[in-house]
């Protein structure tokens, strides 16, 4: 029952999130998607306590995404477990301009590559990775790297682009 009822708060959450006035041929990227509520919800679907994540900026940005700190950014949302060895690692982006995020997705695609091609170490976190998908929708891209809720995930984001009627 639990689970069900994060299911249909994250839902709500989704909605409300992606209710914001009348869009231009019914595409959300017509209008910002609130990259904070996004995440928020996801973390909320997936049961991560608000400790479990934390914020990649800085060093460990340009570590993790070499270039990406340079890439044009309206909103960047990068986050990944504080201290586990689960895959669960998001960036949620909105760039300036589809080249941008053109230029974006291909320094996560690297990222993806690198985990699983070895970077992830283990079997088990490297199969993960090679789940792990890099999303683009206009000028937004997503990062998504969960290995138990990858696809719930991937759902997610790619709702918060659905043409609304």
């Amino acid at each position: 029952m639990k689970k069900r009822a994060v299911w249909i708060l994250a839902a709500l959450l989704l909605l409300a999130a992606g209710c914001g006035g009348q869009q231009e041929e019914g595409r959300a990227e017509d209008s910002d998607v609130a990259l904070n509520t996004l995440y928020a919800g996801m973390e909320m679907s997936c049961g991560w306590g608000e400790d479990y994540m934390t914020d990649v900026e800085g060093e460990l940005l340009e570590e993790y995404y070499p270039g990406l700190s340079e890439v044009p950014a309206k909103q960047l949302v990068v986050k990944v477990p504080a201290m586990s060895s689960d895959v669960n690692e998001i960036v949620l982006m909105q760039c300036e301009t589809e080249e941008d995020a053109e230029n974006a997705a291909a320094i996560l695609q690297a990222r993806v590559d690198a985990q699983a091609e070895g970077g992830a170490w283990y079997p088990e976190t490297q199969a993960a990775w090679e789940k792990a998908q890099v999303l683009r929708e206009g000028t937004y891209v997503a990062l998504i790297a969960s290995g138990a809720h990858q696809e719930a995930l991937e759902e997610q984001f790619r709702l918060q682009f659905q043409s609304k009627e």
